[in-house]
Protein backbone atom coordinates (compact mmCIF):
# COMPACT_ATOMS: atom_id res chain seq x y z
CA UNK A 1 0.00 0.00 0.00
CA UNK A 2 1.43 3.39 -1.16
CA UNK A 3 0.47 6.02 1.11
CA UNK A 4 2.93 8.65 -0.75
CA UNK A 5 1.92 12.04 -1.68
CA UNK A 6 2.77 15.09 -3.85
CA UNK A 7 2.33 18.08 -1.71
CA UNK A 8 4.22 21.51 -3.46
CA UNK A 9 6.37 19.28 -5.53
CA UNK A 10 7.55 17.30 -2.16
CA UNK A 11 7.35 14.04 -2.53
CA UNK A 12 5.88 13.28 1.09
CA UNK A 13 6.14 9.54 3.20
CA UNK A 14 2.31 10.35 3.69
CA UNK A 15 -0.29 12.95 3.89
CA UNK A 16 0.39 13.95 7.30
CA UNK A 17 2.22 17.40 8.55
CA UNK A 18 3.02 18.79 11.76
CA UNK A 19 1.02 22.23 11.27
CA UNK A 20 2.11 26.21 12.24
CA UNK A 21 2.38 25.50 15.80
CA UNK A 22 5.39 25.72 19.02
CA UNK A 23 6.33 22.35 18.27
CA UNK A 24 9.16 23.42 15.62
CA UNK A 25 10.52 25.48 18.20
CA UNK A 26 12.10 22.47 20.02
CA UNK A 27 14.40 20.04 17.46
CA UNK A 28 14.18 16.91 20.09
CA UNK A 29 10.04 16.86 19.91
CA UNK A 30 10.20 17.94 15.86
CA UNK A 31 12.24 14.73 16.02
CA UNK A 32 9.40 12.69 17.94
CA UNK A 33 7.12 13.77 14.96
CA UNK A 34 9.11 12.37 12.32
CA UNK A 35 10.15 9.25 14.30
CA UNK A 36 5.79 8.70 15.14
CA UNK A 37 5.71 9.06 11.25
CA UNK A 38 5.09 13.00 10.67
CA UNK A 39 5.85 13.17 7.15
CA UNK A 40 6.60 17.23 7.22
CA UNK A 41 6.16 20.06 9.35
CA UNK A 42 5.48 23.72 8.92
CA UNK A 43 7.50 25.99 11.50
CA UNK A 44 5.37 28.59 13.47
CA UNK A 45 4.35 31.39 12.07
CA UNK A 46 7.08 35.07 11.54
CA UNK A 47 4.65 37.75 11.77
CA UNK A 48 4.95 40.60 9.48
CA UNK A 49 4.65 42.73 12.54
CA UNK A 50 7.81 41.39 14.42
CA UNK A 51 9.76 41.65 11.49
CA UNK A 52 8.40 45.48 11.08
CA UNK A 53 9.32 45.78 14.91
CA UNK A 54 12.84 44.54 14.70
CA UNK A 55 13.57 46.64 11.67
CA UNK A 56 12.35 49.75 13.45
CA UNK A 57 14.60 49.20 16.21
CA UNK A 58 17.34 48.27 14.35
CA UNK A 59 17.25 51.53 12.34
CA UNK A 60 15.70 54.16 15.26
CA UNK A 61 12.81 55.00 12.79
CA UNK A 62 9.84 56.84 14.15
CA UNK A 63 6.53 54.43 14.37
CA UNK A 64 4.14 53.95 11.42
CA UNK A 65 1.60 56.27 10.85
CA UNK A 66 -0.96 52.91 11.77
CA UNK A 67 1.03 52.51 14.83
CA UNK A 68 1.19 55.99 16.00
CA UNK A 69 -1.00 55.53 19.28
CA UNK A 70 0.07 53.38 21.98
CA UNK A 71 -3.40 52.24 22.15
CA UNK A 72 -2.82 50.77 19.02
CA UNK A 73 0.78 49.29 19.92
CA UNK A 74 -0.41 47.75 22.70
CA UNK A 75 -2.72 45.27 20.80
CA UNK A 76 0.04 43.37 19.68
CA UNK A 77 2.56 41.34 21.99
CA UNK A 78 5.80 43.40 22.66
CA UNK A 79 8.95 42.52 20.73
CA UNK A 80 10.27 40.36 23.72
CA UNK A 81 6.95 38.27 23.79
CA UNK A 82 7.84 36.32 20.37
CA UNK A 83 8.98 33.39 20.82
CA UNK A 84 10.97 33.50 18.06
CA UNK A 85 12.82 36.46 16.96
CA UNK A 86 13.62 36.78 13.22
CA UNK A 87 17.66 35.86 13.63
CA UNK A 88 16.61 33.00 15.91
CA UNK A 89 14.21 32.14 13.23
CA UNK A 90 16.57 31.33 11.04
CA UNK A 91 19.03 29.56 13.20
CA UNK A 92 16.03 27.66 14.72
CA UNK A 93 15.55 26.67 10.79
CA UNK A 94 18.95 25.57 10.05
CA UNK A 95 19.16 23.41 13.42
CA UNK A 96 15.89 21.40 11.86
CA UNK A 97 17.22 21.15 9.07
CA UNK A 98 20.30 19.27 9.90
CA UNK A 99 18.29 17.21 12.39
CA UNK A 100 15.56 15.78 10.67
CA UNK A 101 15.49 14.29 6.93
CA UNK A 102 11.53 14.87 6.34
CA UNK A 103 10.61 18.82 4.62
CA UNK A 104 10.34 21.54 6.89
CA UNK A 105 8.02 24.59 5.38
CA UNK A 106 8.60 27.88 7.36
CA UNK A 107 5.75 30.37 7.93
CA UNK A 108 5.71 33.77 6.97
CA UNK A 109 2.10 35.52 8.89
CA UNK A 110 1.09 38.79 6.90
CA UNK A 111 -1.93 40.54 4.82
CA UNK A 112 -0.33 43.85 3.23
CA UNK A 113 2.89 43.91 0.68
CA UNK A 114 5.92 45.00 2.30
CA UNK A 115 9.62 44.94 3.14
CA UNK A 116 8.55 41.82 5.24
CA UNK A 117 8.15 39.43 2.54
CA UNK A 118 12.59 39.92 2.16
CA UNK A 119 12.38 37.07 4.61
CA UNK A 120 11.16 34.43 1.97
CA UNK A 121 14.79 34.98 0.26
CA UNK A 122 16.37 34.45 3.55
CA UNK A 123 13.77 31.40 4.44
CA UNK A 124 15.42 29.72 1.28
CA UNK A 125 19.19 30.91 2.25
CA UNK A 126 18.51 29.31 5.61
CA UNK A 127 17.19 25.48 3.63
CA UNK A 128 13.72 25.96 3.89
CA UNK A 129 11.68 22.84 1.25
CA UNK A 130 8.87 25.55 0.95
CA UNK A 131 6.98 28.39 2.45
CA UNK A 132 3.35 28.64 3.70
CA UNK A 133 2.01 32.39 3.23
CA UNK A 134 -0.25 32.68 6.03
CA UNK A 135 -2.78 35.72 4.79
CA UNK A 136 -4.51 36.15 8.33
CA UNK A 137 -6.34 39.73 7.99
CA UNK A 138 -9.80 40.61 9.12
CA UNK A 139 -10.80 44.40 7.55
CA UNK A 140 -12.90 46.85 9.74
CA UNK A 141 -12.24 49.55 7.64
CA UNK A 142 -16.15 50.07 6.04
CA UNK A 143 -14.06 52.23 3.13
CA UNK A 144 -11.79 49.61 2.05
CA UNK A 145 -13.70 47.08 -0.77
CA UNK A 146 -13.59 43.36 -1.17
CA UNK A 147 -11.28 44.07 -3.92
CA UNK A 148 -8.86 46.15 -2.27
CA UNK A 149 -8.14 43.29 0.05
CA UNK A 150 -7.70 40.35 -2.36
CA UNK A 151 -5.73 43.01 -4.43
CA UNK A 152 -3.11 43.72 -1.70
CA UNK A 153 -3.22 39.96 -1.06
CA UNK A 154 -2.33 39.45 -4.83
CA UNK A 155 0.40 41.49 -4.74
CA UNK A 156 1.91 40.18 -1.77
CA UNK A 157 1.77 36.57 -2.89
CA UNK A 158 3.37 37.67 -5.98
CA UNK A 159 6.21 40.03 -4.20
CA UNK A 160 7.35 36.16 -2.60
CA UNK A 161 6.62 34.00 -5.28
CA UNK A 162 8.52 35.57 -7.65
CA UNK A 163 11.80 36.26 -5.28
CA UNK A 164 11.96 32.98 -4.47
CA UNK A 165 12.19 29.12 -6.25
CA UNK A 166 11.16 26.68 -3.42
CA UNK A 167 7.25 26.32 -3.25
CA UNK A 168 4.85 28.99 -1.75
CA UNK A 169 1.48 27.73 -0.56
CA UNK A 170 -0.87 30.56 0.68
CA UNK A 171 -3.12 29.54 3.57
CA UNK A 172 -6.69 31.79 3.23
CA UNK A 173 -9.73 32.29 5.20
CA UNK A 174 -12.52 31.37 4.45
CA UNK A 175 -14.26 34.98 4.53
CA UNK A 176 -13.86 35.74 1.22
CA UNK A 177 -16.84 35.85 -1.60
CA UNK A 178 -15.57 33.89 -4.50
CA UNK A 179 -13.04 31.36 -2.49
CA UNK A 180 -12.51 29.39 -5.82
CA UNK A 181 -12.19 32.31 -8.27
CA UNK A 182 -9.39 33.80 -5.72
CA UNK A 183 -7.53 30.34 -5.42
CA UNK A 184 -7.24 30.20 -9.19
CA UNK A 185 -6.25 33.74 -9.24
CA UNK A 186 -3.19 32.96 -6.29
CA UNK A 187 -2.03 30.45 -8.99
CA UNK A 188 -1.86 33.30 -11.37
CA UNK A 189 -0.05 35.08 -8.72
CA UNK A 190 2.53 31.80 -8.31
CA UNK A 191 0.97 30.02 -5.72
CA UNK A 192 2.10 26.23 -5.44
CA UNK A 193 -0.82 25.29 -3.24
CA UNK A 194 -3.62 27.00 -1.09
CA UNK A 195 -3.92 25.94 2.54
CA UNK A 196 -7.75 25.64 3.99
CA UNK A 197 -8.33 27.13 6.58
CA UNK A 198 -6.44 29.45 9.25
CA UNK A 199 -8.56 29.72 12.01
CA UNK A 200 -9.55 32.95 13.24
CA UNK A 201 -9.57 33.17 17.66
CA UNK A 202 -12.18 34.89 18.33
CA UNK A 203 -11.50 37.11 21.76
CA UNK A 204 -14.19 37.40 24.95
CA UNK A 205 -15.51 40.21 26.61
CA UNK A 206 -14.51 40.42 30.40
CA UNK A 207 -17.61 41.94 32.02
CA UNK A 208 -16.09 42.48 35.11
CA UNK A 209 -13.41 44.73 33.90
CA UNK A 210 -15.13 45.59 30.76
CA UNK A 211 -11.55 44.23 29.04
CA UNK A 212 -11.28 42.26 25.23
CA UNK A 213 -9.84 38.62 26.45
CA UNK A 214 -7.78 36.94 24.02
CA UNK A 215 -8.93 33.37 24.46
CA UNK A 216 -7.02 29.57 22.74
CA UNK A 217 -9.92 27.25 21.95
CA UNK A 218 -8.55 24.06 19.99
CA UNK A 219 -10.11 22.69 17.00
CA UNK A 220 -12.59 19.90 17.28
CA UNK A 221 -14.15 17.54 14.38
CA UNK A 222 -16.78 19.64 13.63
CA UNK A 223 -14.45 22.48 12.42
CA UNK A 224 -13.29 19.99 9.82
CA UNK A 225 -16.71 20.36 8.30
CA UNK A 226 -16.17 24.06 6.34
CA UNK A 227 -12.69 22.87 4.83
CA UNK A 228 -14.37 19.16 3.60
CA UNK A 229 -16.85 21.33 2.01
CA UNK A 230 -14.57 24.34 0.09
CA UNK A 231 -11.88 21.39 -0.12
CA UNK A 232 -14.52 19.44 -2.14
CA UNK A 233 -15.19 22.87 -3.88
CA UNK A 234 -11.73 23.76 -5.06
CA UNK A 235 -10.45 20.01 -5.89
CA UNK A 236 -11.67 19.59 -9.29
CA UNK A 237 -10.47 23.61 -10.62
CA UNK A 238 -6.87 23.87 -8.14
CA UNK A 239 -3.68 23.04 -10.81
CA UNK A 240 -1.68 23.24 -7.39
CA UNK A 241 -1.78 21.49 -4.46
CA UNK A 242 -4.56 21.48 -1.53
CA UNK A 243 -3.66 21.56 2.18
CA UNK A 244 -6.53 20.82 4.99
CA UNK A 245 -5.89 22.63 8.61
CA UNK A 246 -8.23 22.30 11.73
CA UNK A 247 -10.16 19.89 12.87
CA UNK A 248 -8.41 16.40 12.04
CA UNK A 249 -8.37 14.71 15.18
CA UNK A 250 -9.09 11.05 13.90
CA UNK A 251 -8.18 8.73 11.26
CA UNK A 252 -11.42 9.05 9.45
CA UNK A 253 -10.93 12.81 9.87
CA UNK A 254 -8.29 12.07 7.71
CA UNK A 255 -10.01 9.86 4.95
CA UNK A 256 -12.37 12.64 4.76
CA UNK A 257 -9.90 14.99 3.93
CA UNK A 258 -8.17 12.89 1.43
CA UNK A 259 -11.51 12.05 -0.12
CA UNK A 260 -12.36 15.89 -0.16
CA UNK A 261 -9.23 16.26 -2.65
CA UNK A 262 -6.86 17.42 0.37
CA UNK A 263 -2.78 16.52 -0.94
CA UNK A 264 -1.68 16.95 3.15
CA UNK A 265 -3.29 16.68 5.95
CA UNK A 266 -1.71 19.33 8.72
CA UNK A 267 -2.26 18.33 12.03
CA UNK A 268 -2.32 20.87 15.71
CA UNK A 269 -4.62 20.92 17.84
CA UNK A 270 -4.83 16.52 17.94
CA UNK A 271 -0.70 16.63 18.78
CA UNK A 272 -1.02 19.37 21.75
CA UNK A 273 -3.57 16.66 23.15
CA UNK A 274 -1.99 13.34 22.75
CA UNK A 275 1.27 14.19 21.95
CA UNK A 276 3.79 12.89 18.58
CA UNK A 277 2.52 9.10 18.84
CA UNK A 278 -0.83 9.73 17.46
CA UNK A 279 0.42 10.21 14.26
CA UNK A 280 1.31 6.59 14.39
CA UNK A 281 -2.71 5.61 15.31
CA UNK A 282 -3.96 7.80 12.27
CA UNK A 283 -1.47 6.48 10.14
CA UNK A 284 -2.58 2.88 10.98
CA UNK A 285 -6.46 3.77 11.27
CA UNK A 286 -5.79 5.12 7.13
CA UNK A 287 -4.07 2.29 6.73
CA UNK A 288 -6.89 -0.14 7.77
CA UNK A 289 -9.55 1.58 5.92
CA UNK A 290 -8.00 1.23 3.01
CA UNK A 291 -7.44 -1.74 3.06
CA UNK A 292 -10.53 -3.03 3.70
CA UNK A 293 -11.98 -0.91 0.98
CA UNK A 294 -9.12 -1.95 -1.58
CA UNK A 295 -7.75 0.89 -2.26
CA UNK A 296 -3.58 0.79 -3.43
CA UNK A 297 -2.69 4.50 -2.42
CA UNK A 298 -3.72 7.58 -1.39
CA UNK A 299 -3.94 8.93 -5.01
CA UNK A 300 -6.57 6.40 -5.91
CA UNK A 301 -8.90 7.50 -3.63
CA UNK A 302 -8.02 11.52 -3.34
CA UNK A 303 -10.85 13.25 -4.80
CA UNK A 304 -13.56 10.47 -4.96
CA UNK A 305 -16.22 12.50 -3.12
CA UNK A 306 -14.93 16.43 -4.47
CA UNK A 307 -17.78 18.31 -6.48
CA UNK A 308 -16.95 17.22 -10.07
CA UNK A 309 -19.61 14.74 -10.12
CA UNK A 310 -22.02 17.46 -9.71
CA UNK A 311 -22.91 19.59 -12.51
CA UNK A 312 -24.08 22.74 -10.26
CA UNK A 313 -22.64 22.49 -6.74
CA UNK A 314 -24.40 25.91 -5.92
CA UNK A 315 -27.81 24.16 -6.29
CA UNK A 316 -26.45 21.42 -4.10
CA UNK A 317 -25.28 23.17 -1.73
CA UNK A 318 -28.90 25.08 -1.66
CA UNK A 319 -30.82 21.95 -1.39
CA UNK A 320 -28.55 20.66 1.06
CA UNK A 321 -29.29 23.92 3.03
CA UNK A 322 -33.23 23.20 2.53
CA UNK A 323 -33.16 19.96 3.41
CA UNK A 324 -31.57 20.56 7.08
CA UNK A 325 -34.07 23.46 8.13
CA UNK A 326 -36.73 21.44 6.96
CA UNK A 327 -35.88 18.49 9.11
CA UNK A 328 -36.44 20.80 12.28
CA UNK A 329 -39.23 19.73 14.30
CA UNK A 330 -40.83 21.11 17.29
Amino acid sequence: MKLATHYLGLKLRNPLIVGASPFSDNTHVACQLQDAGAAAIVMRSLFEEQIDAEQRALTHHVETAAESTSEATSYFPAFEEYQLTPDRYLRQLEQLKASLTIPVIASLNGYRPGGWTDYARRFETAGADAIELNLYQLTTDPEVSGDEVEADMLETVKSVTTSVKIPVAVKLSAFHTSPAQFASSLEHAGAAGVVVFNRFYQPDFNIEELEVEPQLKLSDSSDLLLRLRWLAILSPHVRGSLGATGGVHTSEDVVKALLAGAHGVQLVSVLLKHGPRIITSLLNGLQEWMTQRGYQSVDELRGTMNLRRCPDPAAYERANYQRILQSWRV
